[in-house]
């Protein structure tokens, strides 16, 4: 051990006298680390010898630690060069670089595109591996477009970094390219933000368009149910509906309890019918009563108001609209009956499907038909007939019923152009099974000028059902009458006019008609066009056989219907459907 210890301090100062000179030489008092190109020159030594001794002989004191650490920054000798040196942008002020171990120069191109030269030199050795060993970035990595590009040489030698700088790779791209790109970020930007806020905006309007459609249903049913004026209907003289007595129902229907298949509502349901309506404008006024359009749960209904005098009327028809299957496509539809007072004063309410288009003579008076409207109108009015006259057999069947007051202002016309027929307060039904027939007692006559002749001289045999339903079908041909005339022909329609316009007044008496039907017997003129026109010409024979004289040569309402689908199918130009 002693040995080996004499040995490194022998050593230690042979490298110590070798290297003088150049440490007396060296201005500068600091010292230079080690580089791993100086460890190179270095003699092969290794200290770990001297620790592979023994503990216990000598040990190793803090002084060797000093020895270690001073060995470690001798400065080898290596040759030192003169450089150029500038700084950047431009290098245009160059200065002279002393003592360097290696001269460098380098070129760098931001994200703009501008490029900056430098010049320098490694006066450290610890910097060789830094400056000279980095590699240079060309730019063909993924992310070209957004890190810059730089490029670095080194070399040895005095002025060795003399000359241009090194190149830089041309970039692939141009500044319209980078334009493009930029605004079309902006615009996938804009996109993403705007469409979710427009699409919730549109999901936003259309949720509280729909709750406040919903709110306004809810407020106006609220509003019908408290009797309070609704916003879209105003109320005439202050019209408001009352409850009348809680028996009031129940007398005049103290035998019914149901309403029957094809009827009204219950009659339950029926008592408190007024209290849920609001009335609205009235649409017509007769010798009877009066019609309002109303409102019930949002929708338009029509109150046929009696006066307090046609009480029979009222019983009468809500009895005809409460038989067992009495509804009817070209029936009125019915909804209920009531019985309310206003200013003390009875009123007695029939309600019933609302038809905006009036009554047919309201309708033809307004416009003029064609062959096909001809046809859907009198086929339908014919077939509603016909469902009046006919018994239906069974456990609940329906009895036949006769009109006893058709007319035009008694048929009304639905949007589709098909019609209903209405006002029950004069009919009579007629069970076959019992032979009861069942007339009201009511004082009420028909129209006049609607009467058939056995009702005006007095000869109708009022104990037979037939004579009641040959008096509808002779009232019907004028109805027929009324509609062909207003039936456009070879560019020729006349004027709305009454039957009978041309031979009694506007308001006729008993004797008038009775002179004009039965004494004088005549009929509404046929216009002789009509002839030349099959449609009319084969209604006008049906017509003639309506309104003769003798009732039992009038057709049966079946046979009408019947005929009148036959002429509609003759003519395939019509494209008449038989869903009658």
């Amino acid at each position: 051990m002693g040995t080996r210890l004499v040995f490194g301090v022998c050593l230690f100062l042979f490298i110590s006298v070798a290297l003088g000179s150049d440490n007396s030489d060296d201005d500068s008092s600091e010292d230079l680390p080690f580089s791993s190109s100086l460890l190179e020159h270095m003699p092969s030594f290794s200290f770990n010898s001297i620790e592979e001794d023994e503990e216990d002989t000598l040990p190793v004191s803090s002084g060797n630690d000093s020895f270690l650490s001073s060995f470690s920054n001798l400065n080898l000798g290596l040759p030192r060069y003169k450089c150029h040196s500038c700084e950047q942008p431009d290098c245009s002020e160059e200065t002279v670089c002393h003592n360097a171990y290696q001269c460098w120069k380098s070129r760098v191109r931001d994200t703009s595109g501008v490029e900056l030269v430098s010049k320098g030199c490694t006066t450290n050795a610890d910097q060789v591996v830094l400056y000279c060993n980095t590699l240079s970035f060309d730019g063909t990595s993924n992310n070209q477009r957004e890190s810059s590009l730089y490029a670095i040489e080194c070399c040895v030698g005095d002025f060795c970094n003399n000359g241009t700088f090194p190149p830089l790779p041309t970039t692939s791209y141009t500044d319209v390219e980078e334009d493009a790109e930029y605004y079309g970020t902006i615009l996938r930007l804009s996109l993403a933000v705007l469409c979710p806020v427009v699409i919730l905006g549109l999901a936003l309007v259309a949720i509280l368009l729909t709750m406040r459609h919903w709110h306004r249903r809810r407020m106006a049913r609220l509003a019908i149910i408290e009797g309070s004026q609704d916003p879209d209907c105003m109320y005439r003289d202050e019209l408001r509906v009352t409850a009348a007595g809680d028996s009031t129902l129940r007398e005049v229907f103290e035998h019914s309890v149901t309403s029957g298949s094809g009827s009204g509502m219950p009659l339950l349901i029926q008592r408190t019918l007024a209290k849920q309506i609001t009335l609205c404008e009235c649409i017509g006024k007769g010798r009877y009563g009066e019609v309002w359009r109303g409102l019930w749960h949002g929708e338009s209904v029509a109150v046929k108001i009696f006066f307090s005098r046609d009480e029979a009327s009222w019983t009468r028809e809500t009895e005809i609209y409460s038989t067992v299957l009495f509804r009817h496509e070209n029936i009125l539809g019915y909804i209920g009956s009531d019985m309310t007072s206003r200013n003390s004063i009875t009123q007695l309410w029939l309600v019933t499907h609302y038809h905006p288009l009036g009554s047919l003579y309201d309708h033809l008076n307004r416009h003029s038909l064609s062959h096909l409207q001809l046809l859907h109108l009198a086929i339908s009015a014919i077939s509603g007939l016909l469902h009046l006259h006919t018994e239906i057999f069974g456990t609940q069947g329906k009895p036949a019923i006769a009109h006893r007051d058709i007319k035009s202002k008694n048929i009304l016309v639905r949007s589709n152009g098909m019609c209903v027929i209405a006002d029950f307060g004069l009919a009579v039904t007629h069970t076959q099974t019992t032979g009861e027939m069942n007339v009201a007692n009511n004082p009420r006559v028909g129209t006049k000028r609607y009467m058939s002749p056995e009702v005006l001289d007095q000869t109708i045999n009022m104990g037979v059902f037939e004579a009641f339903r040959r008096v509808d079908i002779y009232a019907f041909g004028l109805v027929l009458w009324e509609m062909c005339r207003r039936t456009v022909t070879s560019g020729i329609v006349e004027e709305y006019r009454p039957p009978f316009f041309d031979m009694v007044p506007c308001d006729p008496s008993f004797e008038d008609m009775r002179k004009v039907v039965c004494v004088d017997q005549y009929r509404p003129a046929i216009p002789n066009r009509w002839a030349s026109d099959p449609i009319l010409s084969g209604i006008s024979q049906l017509m003639k056989e309506c309104w003769h004289q003798n009732p039992n040569v009038r057709l049966p309402a079946l046979r009408l219907k019947k005929s009148l689908l036959k002429l509609a199918v003759q003519d395939p130009s019509l494209n008449f459907r038989l869903d009658f």
